[in-house]
């Protein structure tokens, strides 16, 4: 059986649209698929009602099923946050208020995907649909193996580190995190406000693009092809010093590719800064995430080891290391915003290589953790694997709040790849 089958969401929207399915046979689709490969995938933790999947689904996205992770609030279901310390939580009453836009836009909830323990490192049970021995990154894997392997057309995630973009990278799927406080993050459980983001995953960037027209109601621009070439910066990380040859060599495929089609095509001139803003983000992650989550470094015991030492270092972290890393991301966000300005995207590798084997792990998330201490939007982009077969992602990062501008960019960018 293939585990890797993506459900185009254009091609549902569009058999919506002109009558040629309906929000119940597309529910009813997703269910079927859920049954063939959930046994082995493990990327749901609870499925909605089947009573509440086929509701008056009048907004743009017409009845589209879509995987919530598990750290945002499902009215009627519980949010569990891959915590044995939620394992008893009420349901609950409300939805999460991004949750609500979704709804609003015509997405139809199937249920809970898998998160990590408190959308943090250590693994739930879901395996990546490319190579089910390894891991499918975290902390939003339900949500990205439910994408990859054609559950659902459309899934939430959230990222504070690299908790979509990694996934998305390594289940071979397309993913945007969204820029820090786009949208508000009531009903979220998080752990660090100031690198929270909202996420959402598809099978394609013009998929993507045509999800967040229905939330949004800007233009659709997955579609197009009279943009006019973008101004990248290719952004190759050598100064974190965790690329692998296969995603190096994705990564300058790419830039010929596009240079080829049209690009401008320029080398990212701050790699120092960048490796700078990286190693401050786990700083204000943790300092946050002690203050954030105090009820659980409370019962410090009972969390993973990854978690608990996560909760402790920030408890130790000083008011001064903090407003430093603070200091380091800000200037860092000014001198990005200088170079967005002459530039329309940052083009680099979405994660260090392929998924790696094993599930005792969720892989390493220094390729996101700049940009997102950043505040960006970031797009995780399908199309290369390495020698093994297995899938590589690149990422494409843009200006703040600019992420209609991002999405055709990147639209572009994906018809240029592979």
């Amino acid at each position: 059986m293939k585990l890797t089958r993506p459900w185009p969401l254009r091609e549902l929207v569009g058999e919506l649209r002109q009558g040629r399915t309906t929000p119940e046979a597309a529910a009813r689709r997703a269910l079927a698929r859920i049954s063939e490969t959930e046994p082995e995938l493990h990327a749901w933790v609870e499925q909605a009602p089947l009573d509440d999947l086929s509701p008056d689904s009048t907004g743009p996205l017409g009845g589209v099923p879509l995987g919530v992770k598990d750290i945002i609030d499902l009215a009627g279901l519980p949010t569990r946050c891959g915590s044995e310390l939620r394992a008893e939580a009420a349901p609950a009453d409300t939805d999460a208020a991004i949750l609500t836009a979704w709804r609003t836009a015509g997405a139809v909830p199937l249920g809970k995907t898998v998160s990590t323990e408190f959308a943090f490192f250590a693994p739930g049970p879901t395996r990546n649909p490319a190579a089910p021995g390894h891991t499918p990154g975290g902390s939003s894997s339900g949500s990205a193996a439910a994408v990859a392997s054609g559950q659902a057309p459309l899934a939430l995630g959230s990222q504070t580190a690299g908790s979509v973009t990694r996934p998305a990278s390594f289940c071979g799927v397309a993913s945007l995190v969204m820029s820090h406080g786009r949208y508000p993050v009531t009903g979220v459980t998080g752990l660090s406000p100031s690198l929270d983001s909202h996420g959402v995953f598809a099978a394609s960037a013009a998929d993507l693009a045509l999800a967040w027209s229905a939330l949004t109601a800007e233009p659709d621009v997955g579609t197009d092809g009279d943009r006019r070439p973008p101004r990248i910066l290719v952004w190759a990380a050598d100064a974190l010093d965790v690329v692998e040859a296969p995603m190096r060599d994705a990564v300058t495929q790419a830039a010929k590719l596009v240079r080829e089609a049209g690009a401008t095509v320029e080398p990212f001139p701050d790699e120092r800064l960048m490796a700078e803003v990286t190693a401050a983000h786990p700083v204000v992650m943790a300092y946050e995430a002690a203050r954030e989550r105090a009820a659980e470094l409370a019962v410090a015991e009972r969390l993973s080891v990854p978690l608990a030492r996560l909760l402790r270092t920030g408890a130790a972290t000083s008011d001064a290391e903090y407003g430093a890393a603070r200091a380091t991301i800000a200037r860092g966000a000014a001198r990005v915003a200088e170079l967005l300005g002459s530039y329309d995207l940052v083009l680099g590798p979405a994660a260090p290589g392929a998924a790696p084997r094993g599930l005792d792990t969720t892989g390493d998330p220094a390729l996101s953790r700049g940009w997102q201490a950043l505040g960006l939007p970031a797009i995780a982009l399908p199309g290369f694997t390495d020698p093994a077969g297995l899938p590589l992602g690149l990422q494409v990062v843009g200006r703040r709040g600019g992420e209609t501008d991002l999405l055709g960019h990147a639209c572009w960018v994906e018809r240029s790849l592979p």
